[in-house]
């Protein structure tokens, strides 16, 4: 078994029994971005050939603070996959997580493809069906949150569930790079965030996204949801709380754990 088949592995494993493992970066110190997309990929592949389909992408690191906090100088990128949405104001088990915590974001839809190099804001925008309030419930299937760059990466980029608002909102509606968000946690604000803390503009992360998939020749697809980046720091969840955020202009969107 390679490497990559064998990481794969031991974090599908993880997941199934909700235990976290060691950091792949501990593991093998020379495992590297490339190495880590490589894992990514087998286990969406695996998963593919279990009967789930991908419905779109996620990009994280987008703040400077996360990328200092990691030491890297570029976000990275998951794949959403069917099993993983949660209907808004609907409850998660907790027994389906492990050490979750829950961001706010924007979430594009798109209504046409988007394949790079060479994708700018202004062609998300004009392939942006319509925008949504989301929720993006992250996870790691590595102990303690213990990660590096690459563990983040190869474990679909600590992705977990997400949530979308249910009342679309069309891009040209809105400045995205003043849009305002509060998050709540059992009705106390525990953060509040901006579009331009995302690489200035929300827009710019997804074209990001399709210029780095570009690398894979994976094309970003028509009616995928693309969220696009977390506008203030992810929150800790524990059993029976509840999670709302409000983004002007796009409504709210919720979610509860199960106690």
């Amino acid at each position: 078994m390679s490497t990559t088949e064998s990481f794969a592995s031991q974090l599908l494993q993880a997941e199934k029994e909700r235990v976290g493992t060691v950091a792949l970066t501990e593991q093998n110190p020379a495992f590297t971005v490339q190495d880590a997309y490589a894992v990514q990929l087998e286990i969406i592949k695996r998963k593919l050939e279990q009967g789930q389909t991908i419905v779109g992408k996620k990009i994280g690191l987008t703040s400077i603070a996360m990328q200092k906090l990691l030491g890297v100088d570029e976000p990275d990128y998951g794949h959403l996959l069917d099993g993983m949405v949660v209907e808004n104001g609907t409850e998660l088990a907790f027994n389906q997580v492990m050490q979750p915590k829950v961001e706010g974001e924007v979430a594009f839809v798109l209504k046409r493809d988007l394949k790079g190099p060479n994708v700018t804001a202004l062609d998300v925008i004009q392939a942006t069906d319509y925008l949504l309030p989301s929720l993006e419930i992250v996870d790691s299937r590595v102990k303690d949150w213990k990660i590096k760059l690459p563990d983040t990466i190869a474990d679909n980029a600590s992705s977990s569930h997400y949530v979308l608002g249910g009342k679309p909102v069309n891009v040209d509606q809105v400045d995205l790079a003043q849009i305002g968000m509060v998050l709540l946690k059992n009705g106390e604000i525990v953060n509040t965030g901006v579009g331009a803390a995302v690489m200035g503009h929300p827009a710019n992360c997804v074209a990001w996204l399709a210029n780095k998939l570009s690398e894979f020749d994976i094309t970003l697809k028509a009616g995928e949801v693309i969220l696009s980046g977390a506008l203030s720091a992810a929150v800790d969840a524990e059993p029976g709380d509840v999670f709302t955020a409000k983004i002007a202009h796009l409504g709210e969107v919720s979610v509860r754990f199960s106690s």
